[in-house]
């Protein structure tokens, strides 16, 4: 699964450094897979469209800070919990019931971010 930020954000900005993946961004700014990861180049995605590391796609929220869930591992790989939940100092960083993924997934994706 990933993490989400809820509307309860204060937009404090303590998580984003703790993300391994650069997975985190202040709302309304663009993200990139290439952001604080070794990708490059042409990259094919899970479900087999071809972008470009340093592509930037459109944001996820425009008023608080989000987490990208192509990007977001629950740090699965770095960390025994995600960073973002254990800084947080209103508990908004939260399980995103949309996005599932196993443990092996996880692991997958940091590989796939993290060559």
């Amino acid at each position: 699964m990933s993490i989400i930020i809820t509307d309860e954000c204060i937009n404090c900005g303590a998580c984003e450094p703790e993300c391994p993946n650069n997975a985190i961004y202040e709302g309304g700014r663009e993200w990139k897979y290439s952001d604080g990861t070794t990708l490059k180049g042409k990259l094919i995605i899970n479900d087999g469209k071809e972008i470009f590391a340093d592509q930037e796609n459109e944001p996820v929220d425009m008023d608080i800070y989000y987490i990208s869930p192509e990007k977001c591992t629950e740090c699965v790989g770095f960390h025994d919990e995600p960073q973002c939940a254990e800084v947080c100092p209103v508990d908004c960083c939260v399980d995103d019931p949309n996005v599932r993924e196993s443990q092996e997934e996880l692991m997958k994706k940091k590989d796939f971010l993290h060559l």
